[in-house]
C-alpha cells in the first residue's frame, strides 16, 4: 500500500519540535578588516543572547571563538583558529549523552580552493573534510552545522549524513559574493519573527525558511539579482534544497531540531516524566523515518512502503498521545 505524501506531512509537520538539551558553538571567522569583525561579533552576539535569554541553554553549553578576543573577553572562549575549532569540537564530544543537540554556527568569509570548499579563519583555513571528520565524532547525537559564508554550497556534499543538518549560505562553492544569510538567521531566533506554529520555540526549519525569504526580500529591495542561494539537507542524500519540504524532501529533521536548554524560561517546558518519554520516542520514529528515506533506493519498494507504513502509524499514535498529554486538540 502506498502511502500519501499528505499523511507523511501531517505527521512530521505537525509534530512539536522538540530535542534534547543543545550544546551551541558559535565561531566567527576571518574579518579582513574592522567593520567585518564588528558585524560578525553582533551576530554572534545576537545568537547567543538568544540561545541563553529566549531558550533557557546555560553558558556552560555555549563556546564562542572568535578572531579577536578582545572584542568581548567575558564571552569568547578563545581565539577561532584551526586548532582551537578542532579542540572545541573534539571536547565537546567526549562528554555528550546520545540524543542531546549540537548546533554549530560558523560567521564570516569562506572561499573555493583546490576543489574544496573553505571556512577562512586566522591562520589555516578549515575546509569541509576538515568538518566532516570532526562530525563523525557525534554519531550518538543531533547536529545542526549552519555555514554562513559564501562559497559554502559543497559543505553539504561533503558533511550529509544521518543525525544531521546541514545549511548553507549559497548553492554552490560558485557563489562567492558576500552574503547576508547570517544576519536574517540569527534574527529568526534573536526576535519574535519566524515562531511559525506559535510554540514559542524556533525550529531550524522554521529559521531556514524565514532567513531564505528575508534574503530574498533583501535583494529586492536593492533592486539587485540574487547571488546567494541557501540550501537545506537533512535526509543524509548529500543534496540540498532551497525550499524544504519534510513530506518529500528536506525538512523533516530539522523540523525537530530547536535550541533548548536546561533552564525552564521557554513555555511547554515540562518535568512530566511520561511526557519526556514520549517526546524521545517521537524524536527517534522521526529520526528513523529520515534514515529510511536515506534507504529507499536500496530497499524492494514493497519492504520500504511497509516500514514506513509502520513508523508513521506508531508516530501518529505518540504524536496524538502527546497533544492529548499536554491538554491540545
Amino acid at each position: 500500500m502506498r502511502v500519501r505524501s499528505s499523511l507523511v506531512f501531517a505527521l512530521t509537520v505537525a509534530a512539536p519540535a522538540m530535542t534534547a538539551q543543545t550544546h551551541v558553538v558559535v565561531v566567527s571567522g576571518l574579518g579582513g578588516d574592522a567593520a567585518h569583525r564588528e558585524r560578525f561579533h553582533a551576530w554572534a552576539v545576537a545568537m547567543i543572547d538568544a540561545a541563553q535569554q529566549r531558550f533557557g541553554v546555560p553558558s556552560d553549553n555555549i563556546t564562542y571563538l572568535a578572531e579577536r578576543t578582545e572584542l568581548d573577553p567575558q564571552r569568547i572562549s578563545a581565539k577561532s583558529t584551526k586548532e582551537n575549532v578542532e579542540r572545541t569540537l573534539v571536547d565537546l564530544s567526549t562528554g555528550l549523552q546520545a540524543g542531546e543537540g549540537v548546533f554549530i554556527l560558523l560567521i564570516g568569509h569562506g572561499s573555493y580552493q583546490g576543489d574544496e570548499s573553505r571556512f577562512n579563519l586566522p591562520g589555516p583555513d578549515m575546509t569541509s573534510n576538515d568538518f566532516a571528520r570532526l562530525l563523525d565524532r557525534f554519531a550518538a547525537q543531533d547536529v545542526v552545522l549552519v555555514n554562513t559564508t559564501s562559497a559554502s554550497g559543497d559543505f553539504i556534499k561533503e558533511l550529509s549524513g544521518p543525525r544531521r543538518t546541514i545549511i548553507t549560505a549559497t548553492k554552490s562553492p560558485f557563489e562567492r559574493n558576500e552574503t547576508v544569510f547570517c544576519q536574517y538567521f540569527v534574527e529568526a531566533f534573536a526576535r519574535d519573527v519566524a515562531d511559525v506554529d506559535k510554540d514559542e520555540r524556533v525550529s531550524v526549519l522554521e529559521a531556514f525558511n524565514y532567513a531564505t525569504h528575508e534574503v530574498r526580500r533583501a535583494y529586492e529591495d536593492d533592486d539587485r539579482l540574487l547571488t546567494e542561494h541557501a540550501q537545506l539537507d537533512d535526509n543524509g542524500d548529500g543534496e540540498g534544497t532551497g525550499d524544504p519540504d519534510p513530506a518529500t524532501t528536506d525538512g523533516a529533521v530539522a523540523h525537530t531540531f530547536v535550541i533548548e536548554g536546561t533552564v525552564a524560561v521557554v513555555a511547554g517546558t515540562s518535568s512530566d516524566s511520561v511526557l519526556a518519554g514520549l517526546k524521545s520516542r517521537q524524536r527517534e520514529l522521526q529520526q528513523a523515518i529520515s534514515e529510511l528515506r536515506i534507504r529507499k533506493d536500496t530497499m524492494e519498494p514493497e519492504a520500504y512502503e511497509s516500514q514506513l507504513e509502520q513508523l508513521l502509524l506508531e508516530l501518529a499514535r505518540v504524536s496524538q498521545a502527546i497533544r492529548e498529554r499536554e491538554g491540545g486538540a
